[in-house]
């Protein structure tokens, strides 16, 4: 018996965690323009009331996350899982002066807790870039974590909370034996590996991949699928 099939056949005792943005949602040029697709939501509908556990941990805030996924009956843990650490909040004002940096190539995202700079959008992404790795360096002074990601930079706090911390802690709150992660993204591999480190009779790791993602996601997957449809395929299965 599959892995997928080994987590539908006992959904009392097991746990679906997902990514949102190039998981769910499809990539999008600004942020705020990103929804999660109809058929996708009424799938994730009817799993919220079938699995013991069915969370989203993303990099939004888990009010944005909530607000673009709009399923009832699910957890909601934004901001890499820096909203389920109280440390974090110490950093706002660093972060704030970041925020405030010269970036003419696309928004920048405050998202109180990390700063996102996003250069997809550019028309000159080599500047842009160049201009990243500058504040990669300022906040690396201020005594921040600089981390790129698909045509973006995130500066987060210097706590150790992740996408992996947050699912450990999701999935022994919920007390299962079983769990998927699904991800597109360099932060997801944080996900993966905390995942594998809860102590769960099963842990299914899933790569939704693209041009842009991290070949290295690809690598540490139990299953790579092509996309947002695909990952769509895989929820009906569940």
């Amino acid at each position: 018996m599959d892995v997928i099939a080994l987590l539908a056949q006992a959904p009392e005792r097991a746990a679906l965690i997902l990514d949102v943005d190039g998981t769910l949602a499809p990539i999008v040029p600004r942020p705020e323009e990103a929804a999660v697709p109809a058929e996708t939501r009424a799938e994730l509908e009817r799993l919220a009331g079938r699995y013991r556990l069915l969370a989203f941990v993303s990099g939004r805030t888990g009010e944005d996350a909530r607000r673009i996924v709009g399923v009832d009956g699910a957890a909601y843990v934004g901001v890499h899982g820096l909203e389920l650490e109280p440390d974090a909040e110490n950093w706002r004002e660093p972060l704030r002066e970041l925020a405030s940096a010269d970036w003419p190539w696309g928004e920048v995202e405050d998202k109180g807790l990390t700063i996102s700079l996003h250069y997809r959008n550019a028309d000159d992404e080599e500047a842009a870039v160049a201009r990243a790795q500058e504040i990669a360096m300022q906040a690396d002074e201020l005594g921040l974590r600089p981390r790129f990601g698909r045509k973006v930079l995130e500066v987060r706090p210097p706590v150790d909370a992740d996408k992996g911390t947050a699912i450990h802690a999701l999935v022994r709150e919920a007390g299962v034996r079983r769990a998927l992660f699904a991800g597109d993204d360099t932060t997801d591999l944080d996900a993966f590996r905390g995942l594998r480190e809860a102590g769960l009779e099963l842990a299914v790791c899933v790569a939704v991949a693209s041009a842009e993602g991290p070949p290295e996601l690809q690598e540490e997957a139990d299953l790579v699928l092509g996309g947002t449809e695909e990952l769509l395929e895989l929820l009906r299965e569940l």
